[in-house]
C-alpha cells in the first residue's frame, strides 16, 4: 500500500557528494521491488518532494543513496541518526527478471548504481549469474567492493554485494577502465553472454546504448532518473514520449524498455 510514512534514520554515512541513509521501514520493506522509488520530503521549506530509488533492503531497514545536487538533497544529507524523514511510497514499476534469464548484466552510470544495488541483491537470491559494470567520474565516487585491499570483509551496508562479477570504469582512469561505462560495455564484449541487460544512469548513457547494434535484439530495461512533481501521476510533469504514446514516468515507469523510449525527444534534469 502506498502511504506517507514518518521514518527514523538509523545511520547516515557520506562519500564525496553522496550519502547512504538507512531508515527503519517495517511498514513497506516486504513489498518494495528493485527499481521502485519513494517521494521523500526534504525539509519544511521544500516545495516538492524528491524521487529517490530504493537502494537496499536489510531486515526492517531501507537504504536511500542520496546524491547532493540541490537544496533539497543538501538538507536530506545533513539529517542525523534519530531524525525523522517523511516519504510516500513505494511507487512506480520496478525491474523484471524473466524466468529464462540466467545471466544478467547491470550497467550503472554514476548515481545510477542506486537501484541496481537492490536489483543485484534480488538476482543473486534468485540464483542468477550477475555481472555489474559500474562507472563514475573517479574512484572516490565508486561504491566499494565487499572486500578491502587487504582481503578483509567489509560491512554489508553501503558496499556492493557478494557473489557478483564487478567491472569498473572511471572517466579519469583512477580505477578500472579509463573511459565511459558504455565504452567498457563494448570493450569487454559482455553483451553476447547476457540474457537480459538492466541499466541506470544519465540521459547520454541511454542515448548511446539505444544506438548500439549489439543491444538491438537484447532485452534491455532502463530506469529513468527524472524530476517529478507529485509522484502520483496527477501533475503530468514527468510525461515522456514512447513508441506506445505518452507515458508518465512515475506511474508507467521509472523502468522502461530501452527501445521503447523516443530518446531524441527526451530532455530532463535531476535534482
Amino acid at each position: 500500500m502506498k502511504q506517507t510514512l514518518a521514518l527514523t534514520i538509523t545511520s547516515n554515512e557520506g562519500m564525496p557528494g553522496v550519502y547512504l541513509i538507512w531508515l527503519e521501514a517495517p511498514q513497506i520493506v516486504s513489498e518494495v521491488k528493485a527499481g521502485q522509488f519513494a517521494m521523500v520530503r526534504c525539509g519544511e521549506d521544500a516545495l516538492l518532494s524528491r524521487p529517490l530509488s530504493v537502494h537496499q533492503i536489510d531486515g526492517n531497514k531501507l537504504a536511500l543513496l542520496v546524491n547532493v545536487v540541490g537544496k533539497g538533497t543538501e538538507w536530506l544529507s545533513q539529517r542525523k541518526q534519530g531524525d525523522i524523514v517523511e516519504l510516500f511510497g513505494p511507487l512506480g514499476n520496478g525491474f523484471s527478471i524473466k524466468s529464462t534469464s540466467h545471466n544478467v548484466l547491470l550497467v550503472a552510470g554514476g548515481i545510477g548504481i542506486a537501484p541496481l544495488r537492490f536489483l543485484a541483491d534480488e538476482a543473486v537470491k534468485q540464483g542468477r549469474t550477475v555481472t555489474l559494470l559500474m562507472g563514475a567520474a573517479s574512484t572516490v565516487h565508486l561504491l566499494p567492493e565487499p572486500i578491502d585491499s587487504a582481503g578483509r570483509g567489509l560491512p554489508t551496508g553501503g558496499v556492493l554485494p557478494w557473489g557478483i562479477t564487478i567491472l569498473k570504469s572511471t572517466d579519469d582512469g583512477s580505477e578500472g577502465y579509463k573511459g565511459l561505462v558504455t565504452q567498457l560495455l563494448l570493450e569487454k564484449q559482455l553483451i553476447d553472454g547476457a540474457d537480459q541487460v538492466f541499466a541506470c544512469g544519465p540521459l547520454p548513457m541511454y542515448q548511446t546504448m539505444a544506438q548500439m547494434p549489439e543491444l538491438k535484439e537484447k532485452l534491455v530495461q532502463i530506469s529513468l532518473e527524472i524530476m517529478m512533481g507529485c509522484g502520483r501521476g496527477l501533475c503530468y510533469g514527468c510525461t515522456i514520449k514512447t513508441r506506445q504514446g505518452q507515458k508518465k514516468v512515475c506511474q508507467d515507469g521509472p523502468v522502461f524498455d530501452l527501445q521503447d523510449v523516443l530518446w531524441d525527444d527526451l530532455v530532463f534534469t535531476t535534482g
